[in-house]
């Protein structure tokens, strides 16, 4: 079996295994729901999911849903919180079609997101007291139910594929993760709606929530990724990493004010992806380079507490990440993770689609060599020519 196999595995065995990864990024997730559909479509189902914000939405449903059953889920989320406007485009792109994103956006900031969160009335003031449960500008009880008739909670908390979501302690300031499994296979806690929600509650929009007496806020506070959290407490076995990213690092040089702030935000929320996979890969050599000191060292030295440290600081067996990234295209600007229009969602689940499609297939990919304990990262959907709007 190799490291794309569909094949369920136990999280903390030594076979292979497949992990999605996703960031956080609002109405920007409908791409994550376009990438597991391509991935699922070719074999590619992950034994672990794990997420961030919107990530952690994504992620519930699929860890919480038959694999069968998974694309369907997915669609009735992005369906129900997607809006079709009365006036639809027939351009892709230029002014008009800034201006009817932000009219979407400005909707959306308005009047909320069904099935999503609903603004509170009255606005709450800034010096104005009340149940901290209950400070933010929007009310994300709609997401409760939402998640409740769209997930199996029984499901995920069966562990059979392995599920973690990342959130804030907001009075510590410490990053929490919520984890089906622990180190010796069995729930560390519960999983329920409350810790997604926790998940993507951030501040001010978003009120805080409230699990085990402590309150919690979006992990994307201090890291938009998951990605470190799976390098670090993957077993020693090999495993093919599917990233994908909402923001990306990289970006042209801004050329007027809304381009400064989507900018800002881009690199704000990017969470230095590659930076993750750098320290990675120095670990890992690190490990490989302890390894072979070791068997030119004399057998009195090979049982050093030093020697060991060096050899645990990372787990054994190659990693292969396939990042894919929801690149800008020219009509967004910094309102596009809360711009819910039908048309711009449909958009975004087609190019996750057509970017993991693309980078499965590409040789690449399909022809990667790696060696043992290496950590290799490719970005194949950036290379592409740019595709219509309308590419399935």
């Amino acid at each position: 079996m190799n490291a794309d196999s569909a094949a369920v595995s136990s999280p903390f065995s030594n076979a292979p295994q497949s992990v999605l990864v996703l960031q956080g990024g609002g109405a920007l997730g409908a791409y994550q729901a376009g990438v597991y559909e391509a991935l699922t479509a070719e074999g590619h189902a992950p034994d672990w999911v794990a997420g961030i914000s919107i990530g952690a939405i994504n992620a519930a449903i699929i860890a919480g849903n038959a694999p069968e059953e998974r694309v369907g889920k997915l669609r009735a989320f992005w369906d129900g919180v997607s809006h079709e406007l009365l006036y639809r485009l027939d351009a892709g792109n230029g002014f008009a079609r800034r201006a009817f994103n932000e009219t979407s956006a400005a909707l959306a900031a308005t009047f909320g997101v069904p099935g999503f969160f609903t603004p509170r009335l009255p606005v709450p003031l800034p010096e104005w007291p009340d149940e901290l449960g209950r400070l933010s500008f929007y009310d994300t009880a709609p997401l409760r139910q939402t998640l409740l008739n769209l997930v199996d909670f029984d499901r995920i908390n069966r562990g059979e594929t392995r599920f973690s979501v990342g959130a804030v302690n907001m009075m510590t300031g410490n990053f929490v993760y919520f984890d089906n499994q622990s180190e010796n296979g069995q729930n560390e806690r519960r999983i329920g709606p409350e810790h997604i929600m926790a998940s993507g509650a951030l501040p001010p929009g978003f009120p805080p929530v409230e699990i085990d007496g402590e309150w919690y806020w979006d992990g994307g506070l201090v890291s938009n990724t998951p990605l470190q959290y799976v390098l670090d407490n993957r077993s020693p076995c090999e495993m093919t990493v599917f990233q994908v990213d909402l923001f990306p690092s990289r970006g042209a040089v801004p050329k007027t004010m809304a381009d400064i702030a989507q900018r800002e935000k881009d690199i704000r929320f990017s969470s230095r992806t590659r930076l993750n996979t750098d320290l990675s890969k120095r670990l890992q050599d690190m490990r490989a380079a302890a390894q072979r000191l070791s068997h030119k060292l004399p057998p009195e030295l090979r049982d050093d507490p030093d020697l060991h440290q060096l050899l645990g600081c990372r787990p054994a067996g190659a990693v292969a990440v396939m990042h894919l990234i929801n690149r800008p295209r020219g009509y967004e600007t910094m309102s596009k993770d809360y711009e819910f229009s039908r048309m711009t969602v449909t958009e975004h689940w087609k190019a996750g689609k057509a970017d993991a499609h693309s980078s499965l297939r590409d040789a690449r990919w399909t022809d990667r060599q790696l060696k043992p304990d290496e950590i290799m990262t490719f970005d194949l959907a950036g290379t592409r020519a740019k595709r219509p709007n309308n590419e399935e």
